[in-house]
């Protein structure tokens, strides 16, 4: 018990560590191309366990508390318009607008960026994972069941079809409408004819046939860099799209944020991915990654995107927000963030809410 917290603790750490550390450098360079001084770069909070300043007097640290990070910038606090002529050298404050949009997205870009070289870089070492056109189990009162297949049978041809991947069946069954199918099968006797007729179900008002396999044979297939770079963009958006119509569904109200995740989740399944080995462990930091920076972009003052926000404004109004209302935003976002923290962190750990406690009422 104490060695699977211990292990769901480290996975943890590596993971907030890694995507933190890569959020914040993605602020940290901007920072240092747009000629800001970047005064503080530290991973966790609280005391220091290493420090070290650098040539350019920058003071990195490791905090002790491992549950984020942060960049400090020279001028960042009072981040408002100075009186004209006011303005530090090396201020984020004194940078054009355009250059601390830049500042403030690039934190959320290079998560973005972090989960495309992730992805490319997991399918160019191992390959792509194919389920192969494997039965691994047949359902019982099924057309595959009725046909006579088995556990082992691979599906070779439909219909003249070359077959290479389970996928390729599922894509053929689904769009048969039930019409019977010319299937090779073969097994350990050699190949073999059958013949399926696809069941059909009605799903969202579209027919769908399904015999009744299940496929879970899988293999990784070498793929050129060139294919991997493809592939890793493309995971990345699609993850991307996932992410941006979850965030929808919560906006909309189509989805509870009960259903949220919050740290006690992200630490079960950090564990969890981890002991599926290297491979889900990597996709896993990949997918949090696209998560995190989307995240950071929602409007919220204190995340990337309630700055982003602020400086849409100027943009538009041709000067800053007065200042006294980008403190308000300040404390109401940081106090937003850290209620639906407390809430997602309360429900997850099961804790019943204080009005069903003080109410007697089971929640």
């Amino acid at each position: 018990m104490i060695l699977g917290y211990l292990h769901t603790a480290v996975a943890f750490a590596i993971v907030l560590g890694v995507l933190v550390s890569v959020h914040e450098y993605g602020h940290y360079i901007a920072a240092r191309r747009c000629g800001v001084v970047v005064e503080v770069f530290s991973i966790g909070f609280g005391p220091a366990l290493f420090q070290h300043r650098d040539r350019h007097g920058t003071l990195w640290k490791v905090a002790a508390i491992p549950l984020g990070g942060f960049v400090k910038m020279k001028g960042w606090v009072d981040f408002g318009s100075l009186p004209e002529g006011d303005v530090e050298s090396g201020s984020f404050r004194g940078r054009p607008l355009g250059s601390r949009a830049l500042i403030v997205a690039a934190g959320p870009i290079a998560n973005m960026i972090l989960a495309f070289v992730l992805f490319t870089s997991l399918v160019a070492a191992i390959g792509i994972a194919t389920v192969e056109p494997v039965v691994s189990r047949v359902l019982p009162n099924t057309p595959a069941a009725a046909a006579g297949l088995k556990s082992g049978d691979r599906i070779v041809i439909i219909d003249g079809k070359s077959i290479r991947s389970f996928e390729a069946i599922r894509g053929i069954v689904q769009k048969s409408d039930g019409q019977k199918l010319s299937v090779v099968i073969e097994d350990r006797n050699g190949l073999h004819h059958v013949i399926l007729i696809p069941r059909v179900t009605v799903v969202d008002g579209k027919r769908i046939g399904e015999i009744g396999i299940v496929g879970a044979d899988v293999s990784h297939r070498p793929v050129s860099f060139a294919a991997a770079l493809f592939y890793g963009a493309d995971q990345t958006w699609r993850v991307t799209g996932a992410t941006v119509a979850g965030l929808w569904q919560l906006v909309t109200g189509h989805e509870s944020v009960r259903h949220l995740g919050g740290p006690v989740r992200i630490a079960e399944l950090s564990g969890q991915a981890a002991s599926l080995g290297v491979a889900e462990f990597v996709s896993f930091i990949a997918i949090l990654s696209v998560n995190l920076g989307l995240l950071n972009l929602v409007p919220i003052p204190v995340l990337d995107g309630g700055h982003l926000l602020f400086c849409a404004f100027e943009a538009v109004a041709r000067r800053p927000l007065p200042r006294t209302v980008q403190e308000i935003g300040l404390v109401v976002g940081a106090a937003l963030l850290a209620s639906l923290v407390l809430f997602v962190t309360w429900n997850e750990l099961g804790i019943p809410s204080p009005i069903h406690i003080i109410s007697g009422l089971k929640p």
